[in-house]
């Protein structure tokens, strides 16, 4: 038989075995290398992978080490967990559910509001996720909520860190699509460097996070009319709305002018999305201070919980980046650029297959684990067809946030049913959020009509 066939075949089956395996619920990071290194070694024994590619790992793992634009990683993380220590995300909870408490469906509309608020100045969704859990959902039942429609929107709500920036997700891409895109450009003969950046596909991904929060908001509105008794008026004492301008004002204006200091540096041109993270790392230290939450305790707690989510995602790339090699030598590469372009409709038939796989893949992995491992082997083709970059990255960015919200292994999911009261159930939590994740995938279809809510903004900021 053909060698280059058998190294195809063999690619394929490393791709499954892989998926298999992180089924089976083994650690990710040693998933990836430990199963391409198996199956690399198989490869040697029958003549078609060479162990002298390795070395080229040297270079990747030291790129990523040296590689500026992935230090706002761990400064957008330090961020959004100092916040989370400062109680942010509880007086404004409380702020907006007095604010719409008076209108039907009110409590789940100010649940969305602050998880956008949230995105923008946090970006950890496991952390907005379990705040909003322990405080807003024992007042949305004490209100009368259907425990469906509460956890589906607390849930959906806490993602919105996924695709609204600042976005971890949205940093490690647009790393990644840069410098595929320069690849494929140097391939069809263009030789200039990738004008696409992190601040591109972070100004391609604000439009489609207001987008998510409107249609989230629209559908509470669709249940307050033609389903009142699942989302009641929480009425606010005469006492509450005497106060209820000002503390408006000292709950919206520090997050608020954080964003600006974050985003609007970035979108504005003035910083880079690294210097950008530096001012927000220390803006939400200074807010904790402000609110009296800073001492030696949280400080530790914090850099702690910066070092353990950093470390998890650089190691699942690392891992991934073993994978990576290990199926590009053997022709793996080659077998996906094969079947993308043959699939019928072009560049759209490509992209609806990989939408659909990644979509499918949300069920049993993590949004990192499918970026790290998906990515590589896909991009490049769609590049080559003539994708958009920054259209492909923001579009992968929304169809992933489904996987935090899709059954069995929705990681929201995990995170509310760990703080949700015994008396709402699992099932409860996975029936609410099939609205939502249905919602989403509306938002992925205007997205794939309508191309131009991506591109304009980026066109006209850069």
């Amino acid at each position: 038989m053909d060698l280059t066939l058998i190294g195809e075949l063999l690619s394929g089956l490393m791709f499954l075995g892989v998926i298999g395996m992180l089924m089976l619920g083994f650690p990710v990071a040693f998933t990836l290398a430990g199963t391409s290194i198996i199956f690399g070694l198989i490869g040697y024994w029958i003549s078609v992978f060479d162990f002298s590619n390795m070395a080229a790992l040297a270079g990747k793992f030291t790129g990523y080490m040296t590689n500026e634009v992935l230090v706002a990683v761990p400064l957008f993380i330090f961020m959004g967990v100092m916040l989370e220590r400062s109680n942010i995300a509880e007086q404004l909870l409380s702020t907006m559910g007095k604010l719409f408490g008076n209108m039907r469906g009110g409590l789940g509309i100010s649940v969305i509001v602050v998880g956008a608020l949230l995105a923008a100045s946090t970006g950890v969704v496991g952390a907005t996720v379990v705040t909003m859990g322990l405080i807003s959902l024992p007042a949305m039942m004490r209100a009368g909520y259907d425990p469906k429609l509460a956890c589906g929107t607390i849930c959906a709500s806490g993602t919105l860190g996924q695709i609204i920036p600042p976005s971890t997700v949205l940093i490690f891409m647009g790393d990644m699509i840069a410098g595929m895109h320069s690849q494929a450009q140097m391939s069809l003969g263009n030789f200039a460097p990738s004008a696409v950046s992190v601040g591109d596909l972070f100004a391609g991904a604000f439009i489609p996070g207001l987008l998510l929060v409107c249609i989230y908001i629209g559908y509470v509105v669709f249940k307050a009319v033609t389903d009142p008794d699942s989302c009641p008026a929480t009425p606010v004492s005469e006492e509450d709305r005497k106060n209820l301008l000002r503390e408006v004002f000292v709950a919206l204006i520090p997050p608020l002018l954080l964003i600006l200091a974050v985003l609007g540096s970035i979108l504005g041109g003035v910083a880079t999305p690294t210097e950008a993270s530096s001012v927000g790392a220390v803006g939400a230290t200074v807010l904790a201070l402000i609110r009296g939450r800073l001492n030696f305790e949280i400080i530790r707690h914090t850099a702690l919980s910066t070092a353990k989510i950093t470390s998890m995602i650089f190691i699942i790339l690392f891992g991934a980046s073993v994978f990576s090699v290990v199926f590009r030598q053997m022709g793996g590469d080659d077998l996906v650029h094969e079947f993308l372009t043959n699939i019928p409709g072009g560049a759209t038939g490509a992209m609806i297959a990989v939408m659909l796989t990644m979509f499918v893949l949300g069920f049993i992995l993590d949004t990192f684990e499918i970026i790290f491992i998906v990515l590589p082997i896909t991009a490049p083709t769609l590049l080559l067809l003539g994708v958009d970059p920054i259209w492909l990255g923001v579009m992968i960015g929304v169809n992933l946030q489904t996987s935090f919200l899709t059954p069995p292994f929705g990681f929201a999911l995990f995170y509310l049913r760990g703080v949700a009261p015994a008396t709402i159930s699992t099932m409860q939590i996975y029936k609410g959020v099939i609205p939502f994740v249905l919602l989403q995938i509306v938002a992925i279809v205007l997205l794939f009509i309508f191309p131009e809510l991506v591109t304009w903004l980026p066109s006209k900021l850069f």
